[in-house]
């Protein structure tokens, strides 16, 4: 039988591609019927000439997301053995033949999982998608940055930011400040990643010109949002009602961006989560599309991946249980 060795330049480069985990490697094994030893900073194949072939394609790829700034986890490696196992290298190599990276004044932005990547791709090419997953996903964060980018390019004149201030209930009159300053704490992480990628005196001038406008959820409501570049945050905090009165809100030329957390839910029970609701009805819309993030997209500090995952494990011990460790 056939036997091939890559070598690379350390082994911790090489670990990298398979996240660091021996299941990944025997995943890999599994789907492209061969044998993988990774042995300091070489792995060696063992298999039929096709199947190391395949696997030779695989690395290539895992390298190829390294080094376009891609963190590789093991719900990315999984799809890219599987991709690769199918024969499917046509959707990788659209992954990586045009780089995602988002220009802003301050930063460049690159996704840092395969995850991210694939959501940008799709807020780039929809005119509405939804991003559903746990917190630090950057699911917020990269809409932000795909909205400023689209403004400083001129593809759209202007951006508003919304969101449900379910916290303050009906008392939201009643708080003090001018309503800039009364919703502001219900929308400090937009504000908080706008001003990662804008000047603070951009953010001052476009805000006071309207450019940039923010604005809570209750004042969609009757109005057309044209050349817009339109950010719905904490969506899983919208009812039903309040989710098609913003959808419908969408003008010509306009994007939308709908981002939520269907596990952290404030509404009251007895109140079903719009963003929860969505997907069942549009699911099957042309030009709509939905970005699920998991766990192993959190770009924070590694210490939330294992809140999330502890969670995750009281919440739902039987499918914890059955899932291995780490995922």
């Amino acid at each position: 039988m056939p036997s091939k060795t890559l070598h690379f330049p350390s082994a911790r480069h090489l670990h990298q591609l398979y996240a660091g985990r021996e299941d990944n490697l025997a995943l890999a094994e599994r789907l492209l019927g061969v044998s993988l030893v990774s042995r300091d900073d070489a792995l060696i194949i063992d298999g039929p000439e096709a199947a190391v072939a395949r696997v030779e394609v695989l690395i290539g790829f895992l390298q190829e997301a390294r080094a376009q700034g891609v963190a590789v986890r093991t719900p990315d490696f999984e799809r890219f053995a599987q991709l690769v196992a199918r024969g499917e290298d046509a959707v990788l190599r659209s992954l990586f033949d045009q780089p995602v990276v988002v220009p802003t004044h301050k930063k460049s932005i690159v996704p840092k999982t395969l995850g991210q990547k694939l959501y940008l791709q799709s807020v780039f090419t929809h005119s509405l998608v939804f991003g559903v997953g746990p917190a630090g996903t950057g699911k917020t964060y990269l809409a932000m940055a795909a909205a400023i980018s689209a403004l400083l390019k001129n593809e759209v004149r202007r951006i508003i930011l919304t969101r449900p201030a379910v916290e303050a209930g009906e008392t939201l009159g009643f708080l003090p400040g001018d309503l800039r300053e009364k919703i502001l704490p219900y929308l400090r992480p937009l504000y908080d990643a706008m001003h990662d990628m804008l000047d603070a005196a951009d953010v001052a001038k476009f805000t006071e010109q309207g450019v940039i406008e923010i604005a809570p959820l209750a004042y969609m409501r009757g109005r057309t949002l044209t050349d817009a570049f339109v950010i719905l945050d904490e969506a899983q905090n919208t009812t039903p009602e309040q989710m098609m009165m913003f959808l419908t809100r969408l003008g010509e030329g306009s994007r939308m961006v709908v981002t939520g957390d269907i596990t952290q839910v404030d509404l009251p029970k007895a109140k079903v989560s719009g963003l929860i609701e969505v997907e069942r009805i549009l699911r099957s819309v042309p030009g709509i599309a939905f970005h699920h993030f998991s766990g192993a997209d959190v770009v924070r500090h590694p210490l939330v991946l294992k809140i999330i995952e502890a969670y995750e494990r009281y919440q739902n011990p039987i499918e914890s249980a059955a899932r291995p460790a780490g995922r």
